[in-house]
């Protein structure tokens, strides 16, 4: 026999509106009735209707994710702080991925939509904002995260990319680095502002840019590891090699001093490398990779939060943008002076 609410508060002699509470987590109930009514709950094995409470309440809790790659690093460390977040509040969360692939990523959005997700969090591969357009005309709220679009009003959660660039380029111009090469990513916003921030500590510390010191790599897939060792090669091939790299992210990073390495290359006396995401294997190579911790989780947490806010507003609030500040983590690979 399926278990209703009201049989629970028949059963304690409560009202049917307390047991919702106590199941929303509301704090206008007493601990002792809270107790009875958990109690209860778990002895009957109640679970909630949740498509009959959408239907009256017009919500799903239901918070939609999508991201260009379920394993990469970041993204799950972004999702499982967003996770987090939404379990506190009696929310779930619907995770898909684009594989970096814009109208997969359009397929995705429209099948969460369909499933009356209150809220979408997108780590997004359009080139235009033109599905974002579609969002807006549904109603639904969303959050971009980690790429961000100009011209577009929207709420936003990040690191600042050209920070990222200019910390991980003036740490290995502090470590006496003059032929800093770049290996970017692919055109988002984050590998636009992390090339921005290495070319203007280059500038800044009175460094000439060589265009040829800037190879582009692949941005979040699993390709990133052989897309920065093809790059390192290229590099190690001009007449006058760098003496250090900073590059997209770990990923990649990885790559390159696989590359460095088989040259016969020393890390960092010959090649200094920097990476970015601070991924959680980066301390434990055979070189421990110096990178730039950009808040992962803490990226989901803010989204999450801000994700709710939105979700919940009786109307469109006005885009936020929230951008958490970079902090270089320095190991051995980037380490040529005493510290």
């Amino acid at each position: 026999m399926v278990v209703r609410m009201k049989d629970i508060a028949r059963d304690l002699g409560v009202s049917v509106v307390t047991v919702s509470k106590v199941l929303r987590n509301h704090s206008d109930i007493s601990a002792e009735t809270r107790e009875r009514v958990l109690k209860r709950v778990k002895e009957l094995n109640y679970r909630p209707n949740l498509a009959a409470r959408a239907l009256v309440t017009g919500r799903t809790n239901m918070v939609g994710l999508v991201v260009p790659d379920l394993v990469h690093p970041f993204f799950a460390e972004v999702a499982k702080g967003i996770s987090s977040v939404l379990r506190k509040r009696g929310y779930g969360l619907v995770i898909s991925s684009s594989e970096e692939d814009p109208e997969l990523e359009r397929q995705e959005i429209d099948d969460l939509l369909a499933r009356r997700m209150d809220v979408l969090i997108l780590a997004s591969t359009q080139w235009t904002v033109e599905t974002f357009r579609r969002i807006e005309s549904l109603r639904t709220p969303y959050v971009l995260i980690d790429r961000k679009f100009t011209g577009l009003a929207s709420h936003f959660v990040g690191v600042d990319d050209e920070k990222v660039g200019a910390i991980a380029t003036e740490h290995l111009i502090q470590q006496g680095c003059r032929r800093i090469a770049h290996i970017r990513g692919r055109e988002t916003s984050p590998a636009i502002g992390r090339y921005e921030g290495y070319r203007r500590a280059l500038t800044a510390n009175g460094l000439r840019f060589d265009s040829r010191y800037v190879v582009t790599g692949s941005s979040a897939d699993d390709a990133g590891e052989l897309s920065g060792y093809r790059a390192m090669q290229r590099l190690l091939e001009l007449d006058k090699r760098p003496d250090a790299v900073f590059c997209f992210n770990d990923s990649i990073a990885l790559g390159a001093m696989k590359a460095i390495f088989e040259a016969g290359l020393n890390v960092p006396k010959q090649v200094a490398i920097v990476g970015c995401g601070n991924f959680s294997y980066t301390g434990l190579l055979r070189v421990p990779l110096t990178t730039i911790d950009q808040q992962s989780s803490a990226i989901g947490i803010q989204a999450a939060k801000l994700a709710l806010r939105a979700a919940r507003a009786k109307k469109p609030i006005r885009p936020k943008e929230i951008l958490l500040e970079p902090q270089l983590v320095a190991r051995a690979s980037s380490q040529r002076k005493e510290t």
